[in-house]
């Protein structure tokens, strides 16, 4: 008979435990404040379990969030190519994402965060620490500018995911994602590079 080795498991349970302490660790606290340990401490198992379950914070929030893809692997695309056309990429993967099979996750997000404080505070560290943080930290511009160019950004995604695909305002909702990306794009791409208003 041979011995086990390795880490034992969790106990039944535990990895719903840690993904329930992580959801209310970011809404309550946000992405950046909420740690590992606090995490662990609020689940009552030990911070190596958490690292072994879900891997970084990143992967973490991402499983608490219930997303169907990883930021980190998209925004690099968004980055790849022209400075001055970031701004039609990200429109372009935001729609691909979003009118996907895929995006029914998404919307279902949004359409809670609407009615539901807790959903709304998740979805609000999700674009920001996810999403436009590493698009806006990688475009050379003052940091003192980053969560008002951020907030404007998300103002265009998200009213052009609520539209598209919660209130289905036509022509919108039907609209060729290029021509969305043509009439949004160089919107998204003031807000991330142009001169902001004094």
């Amino acid at each position: 008979m041979t011995r086990r080795t390795g880490r034992r498991p969790g106990k039944p349970g535990t990895r719903e435990a840690i993904l329930d302490a992580a959801r209310s660790a970011f809404a309550e606290r946000g992405f950046d404040a909420a740690s590992i340990r606090g995490i662990a401490g609020t689940a009552e198992v030990d911070p190596a379990l958490v690292h072994h379950y879900f891997g970084s914070k990143d992967q973490l929030f991402l499983a608490a969030m219930n997303f169907p893809f990883d930021p980190g692997q998209l925004v690099p695309k968004v980055l790849a190519g022209d400075r001055d056309a970031v701004g039609e990429r990200l429109v372009r993967t935001f729609l691909g994402i979003w009118d996907s099979p895929v995006g029914s996750a998404a919307q279902a997000l949004l359409r809670s965060a609407v009615s539901n404080e807790w959903t709304a505070r998740l979805l609000r560290e999700f674009v920001t620490t996810q999403v436009l943080r590493r698009v806006l930290e990688n475009l050379d511009v003052d940091p003192a500018e980053l969560p008002l160019r951020g907030s404007l950004v998300a103002t265009q995604m998200i009213g052009l995911a609520m539209m598209r695909h919660v209130v289905r305002l036509e022509p919108v909702a039907s609209a060729d994602p290029e021509t969305l990306v043509a009439a949004i794009g160089p919107t998204i791409q003031r807000y991330l590079i142009d001169p902001l208003p004094t």
